[in-house]
């Protein structure tokens, strides 16, 4: 990698976990992909995933060894994908389609800080699945998984984060499709909006004594509703995890906290359970008491 002086150093300062002759062996590299970011190369890919804990992982869950392929043929937006031995859409191990961007936000809450664009790293996609487990086997799933997570989201956020601040990014940005992934990323993200975010943790509040894969099949399913009895449907919006100071006094701002305040104070729901048992007969291995 070029750093500020021209020089070129590893990732890692200390003594690499795996031995990158044995990292580079064991890899399948598509010939002709492009770069990713369009500036690091295979071997820093990997350097990066070593440096993270992400081979060591994978080696301990006897995820290996392992083969990638980089998509980038929408090119911003590239697609990385991490397989089980060999690429095959039965060996997914990691999907992520990623792109670097500029966060102009569509819409600004009065009284709040106005921010020029910010320069962002953007998911458009992140799968992290298990393709040891056969497909088949039962399982409590997520709306959308097929089959189990690793449990490893706060390895690969630790990991693009790190990517984030070394390409000089305001932060990294996240629009989710499902409900439960804009609650399991409010980890290390908020959400632009404020409303957005007291939203999402009033309907965690209000059902924290329901399993969490539950709710998240009662909001998919259309089986929660607002205090007016209209159907609440899940709305992706921006969440962003703030690297710079503007963007973490923005969410820590006392406009910012009061707006979120008041939601959680004001916004009531209710599950249709009747419509819920109907709906859900047709989920595998779902909730009784999962």
């Amino acid at each position: 990698m070029k750093k500020a002086g021209g020089a070129t150093d590893p990732f890692w300062k200390e003594a690499p976990l795996v031995d990158e002759s044995e990292i580079f062996s064991e890899l399948h590299v598509k010939r002709g992909s492009s770069l990713f970011l369009g500036r690091y190369s295979a071997n820093e890919v990997m350097a990066v995933l070593n440096k993270k804990g992400f081979l060591k992982e994978a080696r301990q869950r006897f995820l290996w060894p392992l083969a990638y392929e980089l998509d980038s043929s929408d090119y911003p937006l590239q697609r990385l994908q991490i397989f089980l031995r060999e690429p095959d859409p039965e060996n997914v191990i990691v999907d992520v389609k990623v792109k670097e961007c500029e966060f102009v936000p569509k819409t600004t809450v009065e009284g709040l800080p106005v921010l020029p664009p910010q320069k962002a790293l953007a998911f458009e996609w992140l799968t992290l699945q298990n393709p040891l487990a056969k497909r088949g086997e039962p399982f409590s799933p997520l709306p959308g998984q097929t089959r189990p997570g690793l449990s490893m989201r706060s390895k690969i956020m630790d990991l693009f984060a790190y990517l984030g601040r070394l390409t000089r990014k305001d932060c990294l940005l996240a629009f989710p499709a499902y409900f439960h992934n804009g609650v399991l990323f409010s980890r290390y993200f908020h959400f632009w909006n404020p409303r957005k975010e007291a939203e999402v943790l009033a309907i965690r509040r209000e059902f924290n004594h329901m399993p969490f894969r539950q709710l998240a099949w009662v909001v998919h399913l259309d089986c929660l509703r607002r205090a007016d009895g209209s159907v609440y449907e899940w709305q992706a919006e921006e969440q962003l995890y703030p690297f710079t100071r503007p963007l973490e006094d923005y969410f820590d701002s006392r406009r910012y906290r009061e707006i979120v305040k008041t939601g959680l104070k004001t916004l009531k729901f209710t599950v249709d359970r009747d419509e819920f048992e109907r709906k859900s007969q047709d989920i595998p291995t779902l909730c009784g008491g999962a």
